[in-house]
């Protein structure tokens, strides 16, 4: 029995550290709803846009994409033989800095001549200071049919994360980007959201 409770406590603290807020994500799509586009149906493959690019390093992305298409109805290709659509993932991960202002500033100030001259000397902290590492990364995804060569929907998102971050970890950053991008599928076409998780 206490067994048992140990596991209960473990796997409930194990859940809650999935949840990391990751702020907000930016979403634009594009799809061919308009043209009578059906989606959700059909066998897919995942596989990255550049075949130059490290598959292991973008795995998590891969991943995540692949999850969120059976999600929508999709089967997978490795199940169903060949594809009746290729899902292209690109993605771009870069550094940033933001300047959170000057750690410490010094003012001067006075006034000379006649009675009460003087001269005083203030200096202020800014706790946040300094500039701060940012990592942006941004999912590229490209869905086109197999059969002829047509993109049906393409759409991208991108956070912003601080570089020391759990949010900034690439299996953390693409589980959220993925989910963001895929929510609410296929989208508006042509609209640009932000979808908040913090």
């Amino acid at each position: 029995m206490r067994v048992a409770s140990i596991f209960a406590v473990s796997a409930a603290l194990l859940l809650t550290g999935c949840v990391v807020p990751t702020g907000p994500v930016e979403v634009t799509r594009f799809n061919r709803v308009a043209e009578g586009q059906v989606y959700g149906k059909g066998s897919f493959e995942v596989m990255l846009a550049d075949p130059a690019n490290d598959g292991l390093a973008l795995s998590p992305y891969s991943a995540s994409v692949a999850r969120e298409m059976q999600r929508l109805g999709y089967v997978d290709a490795a199940i169903a033989g060949q594809s009746d659509v290729v899902t292209a993932v690109t993605v771009d991960i870069s550094e940033r800095k933001t300047n959170a202002g000057s750690p410490v500033s010094v003012g001067i100030g006075g006034n000379s001549g006649g009675y009460g001259s003087g001269v005083g000397l203030g200096i202020g902290l800014n706790l946040g200071g300094g500039s701060k590492t940012q990592i942006v990364t941004s999912l590229s995804v490209t869905i086109r049919r197999r059969i002829d060569n047509a993109v049906i929907w393409e759409g991208r998102a991108s956070q912003a994360a601080g570089k020391s971050s759990p949010a900034a970890q690439p299996g953390i950053a693409a589980s959220k980007l993925a989910s963001a991008l895929f929510s609410g599928f296929p989208g508006n076409n042509g609209e640009t959201v932000t979808a908040r998780s913090d």
